[in-house]
Parts: C-alpha cells; sequence; structure tokens
C-alpha cells in the first residue's frame, strides 16, 4: 500500500446512494490521509462538496471521453467504483493500469427476490457492501454511520422562517419519493399527518408541490375544489400544517429534516441524509421491501410495510403506478406509533 494514496471514487447518482457513500469517503481520508477524489454527475455536486473529507469533485458534463482524460491527468493509485455500472466500468477499462475495487451489486438476488420472492440478498447493509469494497485498501468501518454537511448559508433559521406554532418542535414527513409507488398516495399522508397531532413540516422538492399543497387545503378546511373523501371527514382537527415544499433547496430541506422532533420518510435520498443526522426515522415502505439493504444506517428507525401481501417487492426501483392495480403496499398501510 502506497503512503498517502491518491484515490478516486465513482458513483454517479443519485442523493440516497450517493450519502450512503459517505463512511467509504470517511475511512479512506481519516484510516489511510488518502487524498479523495469523488466523480458524480453535476446535479451532485452540492451534496459531495461540502464534504470535508473530500479534496477534489469530478463531474460528467461534458462526453465521458472527456470525463476519463480528465481523470487519466490526476495520476490516481486506486479506483474503488461504487456504483458499478456501465460508465464506471468503461472508465476502468480506459484506465486500467490503476487497481480498482467494485461494489458487489447484487442484481441476481434482487432480481430473485423482485421476481419470484426468493430472498437471497445479502443479510448486511448496503453501506457495508460499499465498505467491502474498500477493505483491500487496509481501512475497516468505522462503524460512525453516515454524513452529510450542510453549509452554513443553508441552515434554516427556524424562528424566522417558521411560523411560531412550530418554533418549539415539529414533526418532519417527507412526502416525496422518485416513483409513485414508493409514496404514500394523498389521503394517506392526510390519515398520517393527522395521526401525528403535533405540529407538521411537509418537506419535498418541485415535483411534490401539488400534492403538498392540496394537504395544506385540507388541514387549513380550504379545499373547495373538490369534496373531502368519506373517510377524511372527521380528519385535520389536531394538526397545524408549514408546506415547505418547493420553498427550500436540498441542503435546505435536510436542515428543516435535522431541527425536527421525529422524520416521517419513504425510501428516499431524504431519509437517507435524515439518518446522516442522527434523526429518530419512521420509514414508510411501499413497493420496495428493506431487505434490498437500504434501511436508515446508523440511527434509531421504525418500518412501516405492509407484508400481508404477496406482490411485494415488485421492482428494485419502483413504477409510475401500481403493477396490479390495487396499491394495497400504501394503501393498507397502518400506521402505528406514539410521539411523546
Amino acid at each position: 500500500m502506497k503512503e498517502n494514496p491518491k484515490i478516486l471514487i465513482l458513483r454517479f447518482s443519485s442523493i440516497g446512494d450517493i450519502v450512503l457513500t459517505t463512511p467509504v469517503v470517511r475511512v479512506l481520508k481519516s484510516q489511510l490521509n488518502a487524498e479523495v477524489h469523488y466523480c458524480t454527475k453535476p446535479a451532485f455536486e452540492k451534496i459531495v462538496k461540502p464534504n470535508p473529507y473530500i479534496d477534489k469533485v469530478h463531474t460528467l458534463t461534458g462526453s465521458l471521453g472527456d470525463l476519463i482524460k480528465e481523470l487519466k491527468a490526476e495520476n490516481f493509485d486506486y479506483i474503488v467504483d461504487l456504483h458499478n455500472n456501465l460508465r464506471t466500468r468503461i472508465i476502468k477499462l480506459r484506465m486500467r493500469k490503476i487497481p480498482s475495487f467494485s461494489y458487489y451489486k447484487a442484481n441476481i438476488e434482487r432480481f430473485l427476490l423482485t421476481k419470484f420472492k426468493i430472498n437471497k440478498m445479502p443479510k448486511n447493509h448496503v453501506v457495508d457492501r460499499y465498505m467491502t469494497a474498500a477493505l483491500p485498501l487496509g481501512v475497516k468501518n468505522d462503524e460512525l454511520g453516515l454524513d452529510y454537511f450542510i453549509p452554513p448559508e443553508d441552515e434554516v433559521d427556524i424562528k424566522n422562517d417558521l411560523p411560531e406554532t412550530h418554533h418549539k418542535e415539529y414533526v418532519a414527513v417527507v412526502i416525496g419519493g422518485a416513483h409513485a409507488t414508493k409514496r404514500l398516495p394523498f389521503h394517506k399522508l392526510v390519515e398520517l399527518c393527522d395521526k401525528i397531532a403535533k405540529p407538521v413540516v411537509l418537506i419535498g422538492g418541485p415535483d411534490d408541490v401539488e400534492v403538498a399543497n392540496k394537504i395544506e387545503r385540507f388541514f387549513k378546511k380550504t379545499e373547495k375544489s373538490e369534496p373531502y373523501e368519506e373517510k377524511l371527514k372527521e380528519l385535520g382537527k389536531k394538526t397545524v400544517i408549514f408546506n415547505a415544499c418547493g420553498k427550500y433547496n436540498l441542503n435546505q430541506s435536510a436542515s428543516l429534516a435535522g431541527q425536527s422532533l421525529v422524520v416521517f420518510a419513504h425510501d428516499t435520498g431524504l431519509m437517507h441524509i435524515s439518518a446522516a443526522l442522527k434523526k429518530k426515522i419512521y420509514s414508510i415502505w411501499g413497493n420496495t421491501v428493506p431487505a434490498f439493504g437500504f434501511y436508515p444506517y446508523k440511527t434509531k428507525f421504525v418500518v412501516f410495510e405492509n407484508n400481508k401481501i404477496d406482490c411485494r417487492p415488485c421492482s428494485k426501483m419502483g413504477f409510475k403506478k401500481c403493477p396490479k392495480g390495487h396499491f394495497k403496499c400504501m394503501e393498507d398501510q397502518v400506521f402505528d406509533f406514539y410521539l411523546p
């Protein structure tokens, strides 16, 4: 092993997966005193750039050939591939003189679980699988969990930005998810927020604004465009909603989650960011399952999932709508919890 090696980490996407690679970044820097470079897509540069364990960020802004030329000029000692897809394999092939180590994706095992419900998935968390790729370099898991660094300018001042009802405490409800089958439908989100019975901050991006606005109008009793569903008529009496969806960037949304009492979230990037911020998480699963290895890491968490149906998981990612048409994985969710 070369002293103070120069190491390239490859992970192009997405938010949650990049956050899940941070323990590997940290141990390479802290245990080897390595110069650590991270290669990702431009959309995720803001996630990795504030990380003090990363010395330089490379992004796929042009062609893959241009990126490879840029990477070759750095004269890395090692490559740690935490994505293991076609692009990263091409990079490793074009830089084959540099020793490389790759993460095992368990694609066959995921296929067996989604298509035949045969669970041969590795029993460890995906973070531990990422870490395995770096073990040949002489590091070990420091068991300190995930990292997420919020720049000072993105820290939200609760007393200035949120209504007075939310100054003492609030619960963060992350309503988004990359695919519809990972997200609770509107009426189930209303049911969840009503049961929380505390001030709630809705967190999500621009794609979540429409649903968030509808939830906000429901709890303010100003939703006039359509009648309430019968089962929702008695709800909305105890919970005060602040709708933050689409109003804050990712780091600011992370700040809101980090200052909350607890976080409710789907299987999505902000769930992993909340885990990095050491929040207790109520983790809501639809068509995907914790057995894939992407449950909250090194933080307290509770899982909500419907194990009474035999069609889960139907995908390792998600769909625009339920393939069976019933969406029971979310429609039949039971929210059993107590918040002090």
